[in-house]
């Protein structure tokens, strides 16, 4: 039998290395679809319930492995439900093709059902996006989609008329489309910094006496590189959210997170510093980083279009993180005054001590620090944690320390919710022996949780620990805290995550008193095959940045003078926390 357009794609996608493909099926992908089960012994096709949860997949798993991730949609609606999913690849820069369809090619723009022009749709969140016009058409278009995704780590897209995806490769081909013209071989960059810039470079670190280093997530492959500069140059790593795991928590060199969800440690060295050296970052909060007067700054950053972006550098060093701090290092003098570091490993000791006496509490409602807390402790050493957006990755920002072997993520610089369960899922997927656990919301969890069903069907033993406050909590804090206005449309209607649990076939915890929390979580990570944890978490626990600005404290004081309808629990919540500052 003739091999198909669709049969070529699928079979140029296994020569690519694409052994996994997430989506959903559907008439305008029935061709593709076709040649996916004819061909199961070589490449899994995970059959997701929403498109988006399909997207989100494909960027978690390009994000844990570093391969290639593949999602599917049908035409119309299906390709639109991706888009979320791909911007949270696009905006964190890693590497995922989708591929769609499209109506008949003869009633394309006729107004028939379904008749979206994917191609044009996905140009923005796309850096390439084509329609496949036939047998001879799709070898060429595959190799390109896969070069782009991988070579600039980002997204790509082809779409393809259902029609078409039938079509058999017997027609001639145009005179100068010469088969097999292209190559399905994959090419990495492996730009290094010319010794000039690293010797200049070099002179500015060395001319620093309060070094920081901002750690992002480019510089997740270099953890003994990082230790070994800041410990050359008496430095303290700070670590964006994208970069938690790129060194250990027990690290004497790191002072954690910054921004809103950071530490105290991180924004006091950030603020004193005099020298800035940027790896593998683009930190888009430029209010938490250095006053550009006052310190001098290195990048090393694989994109040259990100060099610069946030902060005025002297030196860009264009290159792998791990590579060029290898080359930086034998340039770098050992600084012997090591007072800056000391002064931040003390300020962490302090740090953590705040940490754990928040997380020690034992009244209730339970507080969401404690959860937290044991659950990091808890955790192997290869576990994948999977974070959702809002109030959730507070906590998981600062009471679930990375350990040496972990890896951590969540949707980074999209912020998006919903990415918690999607992600644990790939990350499942990628890796089955691995303990992976999401650490999720109530709100972000609610809006993809039918593929907690995913996890049942394919048995994975996914653990989705739920901390469930039936508000969108960070939604509620900067309506109060950045705004100064009451509260308003941040209520959710209770869901009872357990039955919801034990109805899609899997296990189901819930926790509400501090005391039984370590016992439950230890049960359920035991548990095997599926499982969900509800934690029943006080809704009036504000996430408090590290410190708090006198125009965020007028905001809250407004707030709460405007009616915001649960200010006595607030104000009694915020006294007994003992933070005075906010009132």
């Amino acid at each position: 039998m003739a091999e198909t357009t669709a049969d070529l794609l699928v079979e140029r996608l296994i020569d690519w290395g694409v052994d996994i493909v997430f989506g959903i099926v559907g008439d305008g992908i029935n061709g593709i679809m076709e040649s996916l089960r004819t061909r199961q012994d070589r490449v899994r096709f995970i059959h997701v319930r929403h498109e988006e949860s399909a997207a989100f997949m494909a960027c978690a798993y390009a994000k844990y492995t570093g391969r290639l991730g593949v999602c599917v949609a049908t035409s119309g609606p299906g390709g639109i439900h991706l888009l979320n999913g791909l911007y949270d690849a696009k905006l964190d820069k890693q590497p995922v093709l989708a591929i769609t369809g499209m109506p008949a090619h003869d009633l394309i723009g006729t107004h028939t059902q379904q008749d979206v022009a994917l191609d044009r749709l996905f140009g923005d969140v796309a850096a390439y996006s084509e329609r496949v016009m036939g047998p001879a058409h799709v070898e060429s278009l595959v190799d390109l989609a896969c070069r782009y995704a991988i070579g600039y780590r980002t997204v790509a897209h082809l779409t393809v008329p259902a029609d078409i995806q039938d079509h058999t490769a017997q027609k001639e081909r145009t005179k100068r489309n010469v088969s097999h013209h292209t190559s399905d071989v994959p090419a990495r960059g492996a730009q290094t910094a010319p010794d000039a810039d690293l010797q200049r470079a070099a002179a500015i670190l060395n001319a620093g006496k309060r070094t920081v280093i901002l750690a992002g997530a480019g510089a997740l492959g270099a953890t003994d590189e990082l230790e070994a500069t800041a410990d050359r140059l008496a430095a303290p790593i700070v670590k964006p959210l994208l970069g938690k795991a790129a060194v250990p928590d027990d690290s004497p060199f790191t002072t954690g997170g910054t921004g809103l969800l950071g530490t105290t440690p991180s924004q006091e060295a950030l603020g004193d510093c005099d020298t800035l050296l940027m790896v593998g970052t683009s930190f888009p909060y430029i209010e938490f980083l250095p006053k550009p007067e006052r310190a001098r700054a290195v990048q090393i950053e694989i994109d040259p279009m990100r060099i610069g972006l946030r902060f005025p550098i002297e030196v860009g060093l264009v290159g792998d993180s791990t590579t060029t701090l290898r080359a930086l290092l034998p340039l770098l003098t050992k600084r012997s005054d090591r007072g800056f570091l000391e002064k931040a490993q003390k300020g962490m000791e302090s740090w953590r001590e705040l940490m754990r006496e928040r997380a020690s509490r034992d009244d209730m409602p339970m507080k969401p620090q404690v959860v937290a807390q044991h659950l990091g402790e808890l955790l192997r050493s290869d576990a994948i944690v999977s974070s959702d957006s809002g109030t959730i990755a507070t906590w998981f920002a600062r009471h679930i320390l990375v350990k040496r072997g972990q890896m951590h993520s969540l949707s980074g610089t999209l912020a998006s919710m919903g990415n918690g369960l999607p992600y644990t899922i790939a990350a499942q997927i990628a890796y089955p022996d691995r303990q992976c656990v999401g650490f999720v919301g109530d709100g972000g969890f609610s809006m993809l949780m039918a593929d907690f069903a995913t996890a049942v069907k394919y048995d994975l033993p996914i653990k989705i620990v739920v901390m469930k406050n039936n508000t969108l909590g960070q939604i509620k804090w900067e309506q109060m805290v950045f705004l100064g206005n009451p509260e308003y449309g941040c209520d959710l209607t209770p869901i009872d995550f357990p039955t919801f649990a034990r109805a899609c076939g899997g296990t189901g915890f819930t926790i509400e008193d501090p005391k039984e929390c370590r016992g439950v979580l230890e049960q359920a990570l035991a548990t095997e095959g599926p499982v969900i944890v509800e934690a029943v978490v006080d809704p009036f626990e504000p996430p408090m940045p590290a410190k708090t600005t006198i125009e965020q404290a007028k905001k809250m004081a407004e707030s709460l003078l405007r009616g915001e309808p649960d200010r006595g629990k607030i104000m009694a919540t915020i006294l007994e926390d003992k933070i005075r500052e906010l009132i």
